[in-house]
């Protein structure tokens, strides 16, 4: 009788003894980790002891809070931005993507939030405004004709002149934007209506007509409609020198960060929430500076 065959059985290979198993998936060597380097790219110091810090998510701010109950700005390279005293036990800080906004929390858990901003020196000369030129508060406002938002903020302005006729004034800046493709000739056609001394005549009058698409002819019929001299009209709309002011807006936009419309600036501060409330603090602070 045949016996039956074992299902292990021993091999000998090589001089040693192994037991055969049942075969499994051949194992992989580990990966090797991906060699890791890095790079110092600036290195800078703080004038105070630092409880906590952020960046803005654009890079170009540091925000460190001291234990000197106060928040050191600095630009991204170090360079002392200026710093905003806070309360005394504040333990950390969190800002807004482009550090608009602070916010605080101390170590009993209070929260507060702050709306921070810094001055921009933005060249209104030659730009058409309202009220009277010497006002000690320039609101900016940088628009274009075919964002339906622009027309609307227009209303918001007129209740501020109102409310300090003496002390603002209110000036206008192009900044057409990419997306809208009759936004530039209407820009250039308000410049050019300015040198007829009808700028906010054109300026009611190219809003009006951004209902219907705002095209060439409709921009020509808003030029006839306010009774500007056409063939004098028409020179200025294409000529070099009002493609220079337009560039010389759009350049400003730049410099000031400004990145949609309509953009606010009181005396140079943005207006992050625009309202008539906001606006009349901020005129309030700013004549309060000059006291």
């Amino acid at each position: 009788m045949k016996k039956t065959l074992a299902l292990c059985c021993l091999l000998v290979l090589a001089g040693q003894t192994v037991s055969a198993q049942p075969s499994e998936p051949a194992q992989q060597p580990a990966a090797k980790p991906d060699a890791l380097s890095w790079t110092v790219l600036q290195t800078w110091k703080t004038e105070a002891k630092p409880l906590d810090f952020v960046q803005s998510l654009d890079g170009r701010m540091v925000f460190v809070l001291g234990g000197d109950s106060k928040v050191h700005l600095h630009a991204a390279e170090g360079q002392k931005l200026g710093e905003i005293p806070v309360e005394p036990g504040t333990v950390a800080i969190d800002i807004a993507p482009r550090g608009e906004m602070l916010y605080l929390m101390d170590g009993n858990g209070a929260y507060k939030a702050l709306d921070i901003s810094f001055a921009k020196d933005i060249d209104i000369a030659g730009s058409p405004f309202l009220g009277k030129e010497a006002a000690p508060v320039a609101i900016v406002v940088f628009s274009d004709f075919q964002c339906p938002f622009c027309s609307r903020v227009h209303p918001l302005l007129e209740e501020v002149m109102k409310r300090n006729p003496e002390t603002v004034k209110v000036v206008f800046m192009h900044m057409p934007l990419n997306m809208h493709q009759q936004a530039e000739p209407a820009a250039r056609a308000a410049i050019a209506a300015q040198e007829q001394g009808k700028f906010w005549q054109m300026h009611d009058a190219l809003f009006a007509a951004a209902n219907s698409g705002l095209s060439d002819a409709d921009i020509e019929k808003a030029a006839a409609g306010i009774g500007l001299d056409m063939e004098k009209f028409k020179a200025a709309w294409n000529s070099p020198a009002t493609q220079e002011k337009l560039t010389k807006d759009m350049s400003a936009a730049r410099l000031a960060e400004v990145n949609g419309t309509p953009t606010i600036f009181v005396n140079g501060r943005r207006v992050n929430a625009p309202s008539p409330d906001v606006i009349q603090k901020m005129i309030e602070q700013e004549l309060s500076k000059k006291k």
